[in-house]
């Protein structure tokens, strides 16, 4: 098969020819549709997070079922599913208890060593040379992802569209509804409004919050947020945005501040814009050993609250999720922007980086609709 592989600490994308992965027990192998396009491999690519290569990396993904491991029961050939990023392994000590997104194998195998729970990557170059995989990694023509992370799409839902459920719209809905736990009328900031940014916005609207402010530097992201639900728009690059966010609230400040790019000066603003009693939910990935500053004092006065949130609960939070796209609540196109083919996979990750996405990218691999 065609994957885009990670060559070493270069960065350097390259398509290449692998051997076709095989599942095996408790997994599911995906022809893949389309791939989203995240922040989060792009930390990977420029070197700031660790992790092993050569690699495939992608962790967004739609496609169609293509065959099925030992102990998997469920799923027919042909079924259009999306897989969510945090694969949980469903028996260690968190997942037994409902917290599948600090599911302990995860973490350490997949993100530390790039392989599956057994210890072994499922990709290699037909050499029979290892390849690593992040999350599924989706960036391929078939992906293999254990069973407790690949979910049915709604009928028609293109699955051109459905990949971006398995990060961005998951981690949103993880960020709103399992951290900061919205109530109604609640006043909320988004700042940066981004891939993950953007989808909070229509999320938090459907959860009730009464004020939703998105706060970003790009005018094209400002005007997508506004198309998605943001009930006011302040720019940073023009505004003073405490001042700005003090003039909405009547000077109370929010109640909750979604920080979702992770850069000390966007995680200090987040505080900055809480009223008292309010809750900062950090969804930004930041280089790592990136810290940030906190007035403690003003913490411990005003009651704030900092919490950190991590993509979502996949078994439990993509049921619900999945029914909120059924409804029409979330519409997973209408995030997407651009799209690319696997071969122009190095193209996306650099406007990206150039910060010329405006929403989300998506991949597509292959017209499977």
């Amino acid at each position: 098969m065609k994957a885009v592989v990670l060559t070493g600490a270069s960065g350097e994308l390259r398509l290449a020819e692998l051997a076709r992965p095989e599942p095996g027990p408790g997994e599911v192998l995906v022809e893949v549709a389309a791939c989203g396009v995240c922040h989060t491999d792009l930390h990977v690519i420029k070197g700031e997070v660790a992790f092993p290569t050569p690699a495939v990396l992608g962790h967004e993904v739609s496609g169609l079922v293509r065959g099925t491991g030992a102990g998997v029961t469920g799923f027919a050939d042909g079924d259009r599913v999306a897989g969510s990023f945090i694969m949980p392994c469903g028996a260690c000590r968190h997942c037994v208890r409902g917290h599948e997104d600090l599911c302990e194998p995860f973490f350490a195998y997949n993100r530390l060593r790039g392989t599956l729970y057994d210890g072994r990557t499922r990709l290699a170059r037909p050499d029979g040379s290892p390849v690593w995989m992040y999350s599924m990694a989706g960036l391929a023509e078939y992906a293999v992802v254990p069973a407790t992370a690949v979910f049915r799409v709604p009928d028609g839902l293109p699955l051109r569209d459905a990949a971006v459920l398995g990060c961005s719209v998951f981690t949103a809905y993880g960020a709103v509804h399992n951290v900061a736990r919205l109530r109604l009328g609640e006043t909320v900031a988004v700042v940066a409004v981004g891939g993950v940014g953007s989808n909070i916005v229509p999320l938090a609207r459907a959860s009730g919050a009464g004020t939703v402010i998105a706060v970003d530097r790009s005018p094209d992201k400002l005007a997508a947020a506004a198309e998605l639900g943001a009930t006011h728009l302040v720019d940073a690059a023009r505004e003073d945005v405490r001042a700005r966010i003090a003039e909405i609230t009547g000077g109370r400040g929010v109640d909750v501040a979604f920080e979702v790019l992770g850069r000390p000066e966007t995680f200090e603003l987040a505080l900055d814009l809480l009223g008292d009693g309010g809750r900062a939910v950090i969804v930004g990935i930041a280089p790592a050993g990136v810290t940030g500053r906190i007035d403690i004092t003003r913490l411990v006065r005003r009651k704030l609250q900092v919490l950190g949130s991590y993509g979502a609960r996949a078994r439990t939070d993509m049921p619900a999720l999945l029914h909120l796209v059924a409804q029409g609540v979330i519409r997973p196109g209408q995030v997407i922007t651009r799209r690319y083919g696997l071969a122009d996979a190095a193209a996306a990750y650099a406007a990206l980086d150039r910060g010329e996405i405006v929403g989300r990218a998506v991949v597509e691999v292959a017209d499977l609709d």
